[in-house]
């Protein structure tokens, strides 16, 4: 959900420049610092980022550049007084000399120049709406990029996943054999004691069983698939995908809980290295 979008209004006597930044959160949020005159067209704003982004946590911002001095705008003392006052006990606090420009910069702050009585023209508006859609482009083109990257990840992984899955197979008739052989020896070993056959048979049978996990393979390959049909969905999927992402990890807890060899422990540790680094990865994944 991360992205970065720029753009550059050009009107008569001003310049203004929209930037809008988004970062990973499960919600919507987003943080407007607009000049005053446009403060009115915030809830517009807020309505067309919710429907465009969906997710993430947004910084707008909107700088205005006066290119010509107008006769209304006049300097608004107050807004420059507290400018300065946070700006000198910064700059004293880390030790940083004033800039010589000083007093310039500060005149190009957000609300320092004001025009009285400054009403929002329709066609300044317009412009400023078509600045702030060439930004939420550029921002989408940017998150779209990250996007197609994250989803080569993401398959890599879950391919991981799924070959890890596929080495599981010859360590399971391995232990099945050496439970067996370990248990037929430790009965041999035992002097003056009967064996039924027919029950130690059936009492092997259930014990095997109980570690059986096929199941659990059966369950996880689907989750694979799942997962990786959803990834190629065009719309948003962050949400479900880490609903998935869940549902694996709980069959690889499980495999593990039922893995009582070493080289089925070491699959399982690896299957769950893998999903770590999936679930981070949903993180940014809208």
């Amino acid at each position: 959900m991360t992205g970065y979008g720029r753009s550059v209004a050009e009107l008569p006597n001003k310049r203004i420049t929209v930037e809008i930044r988004s970062l990973n959160s499960k919600q919507f949020d987003l943080s407007a610092r607009i000049p005053s005159v446009y403060r009115e067209k915030e809830l517009i704003l807020r309505n067309l980022f919710s429907r465009r982004l969906e997710r993430g946590k947004v910084d707008l911002t909107m700088n205005v550049d006066l290119i010509t001095r107008d006769v209304s705008s006049k300097i608004d003392p107050t807004v420059l007084r507290q400018y300065h006052q946070e700006l000198s006990g910064m700059a004293d606090e880390m030790g940083v000399a004033a800039p010589a420009d000083w007093f310039t910069l500060l005149l190009r702050l957000p609300d320092v120049m004001k025009q009285e009585n400054e009403i929002l023209s329709e066609e300044e508006w317009l412009v400023i709406e078509k600045a702030v859609d060439e930004a939420l482009e550029g921002l989408i083109r940017f998150r779209r990029q990250e996007g197609e990257m994250l989803q080569k990840v993401l398959t890599s992984k879950i391919e991981a996943i799924r070959s890890l899955l596929a080495a599981v197979e010859p360590y399971e008739t391995e232990r099945t054999e050496k439970i067996k052989s370990r248990l037929y020896e430790a009965l041999a070993n035992l002097e003056g004691v009967e064996v039924d056959r027919n029950r130690l048979e059936q009492e092997m049978i259930y014990y095997l069983e109980k570690l059986d996990v096929n199941e659990e393979k059966t369950r996880l390959a689907h989750h694979l698939d799942y997962f990786t049909e959803t990834l190629h969905e065009n719309s948003s999927q962050g949400k479900k995908l880490g609903f998935i992402a869940q549902e694996i990890g709980r069959e690889i807890n499980t495999l593990g809980s039922k893995s009582n060899q070493s080289g089925m422990q070491r699959i399982v540790v690896q299957m769950k290295d893998e999903l770590e680094q999936i679930k981070e990865q949903i993180l940014n994944v809208l």
